[in-house]
């Protein structure tokens, strides 16, 4: 994400932009920008100029200016020694230089997986194992007895 290349759309130190703001090209803003920002799947620089405040959705975020907002950066957010970021981080990755200001939280989340590499979750049991037929049998009596233990039952007893 190198800004000054051909792939980044620019907007200049004198521009001021109000409203939502969105594209489906890279962005660099060294200018203001107030309401939000929608760049899905797509790289934002806030130049050392740039002054953003916005809730931000994009691949990449890249700060050397100044965010008041939050950051929502499917990939990598990386704030540069003059960055000045109030609001949440929510990414993949991040990088904080020595010297940036930061006044939020950060929520690094892990790459989504494919449904059927998902491990399922603690409140979950489910586990698929090789079991011969005469081990199934003593495998479901013995859950069989268990389940009956714990489920309470009343007894009535008569004198003959």
């Amino acid at each position: 994400m190198q800004p000054g290349t051909a792939e980044f759309a620019h907007i200049g130190k004198s521009v001021i932009i109000k409203g939502e703001l969105s594209g489906s090209e890279d962005l660099f803003v060294d200018g203001v920008v107030e309401g939000s920002v929608e760049l899905q799947g797509n790289n934002l620089v806030i130049g050392p100029n740039g002054k953003v405040h916005a809730n931000v959705n994009a691949k990449g975020v890249v700060v050397q200016g100044k965010l008041e907002g939050n950051i929502h950066a499917t990939e990598r957010a990386q704030l540069h020694a003059s960055a000045v970021v109030h609001g949440d981080i929510f990414t993949q990755h991040i990088a904080i230089e020595d010297g940036a200001y930061l006044k939020g939280k950060v929520d690094i989340h892990k790459e989504a997986k494919p449904a059927s590499v998902v491990p399922p979750r603690g409140d979950q049991k489910s586990e698929v194992k090789s079991v011969s037929p005469a081990a199934s049998s003593a495998t479901a009596a013995k859950t069989a007895h268990s389940a009956s233990a714990a489920v309470p039952t009343s007894t009535t007893v008569t004198k003959p």
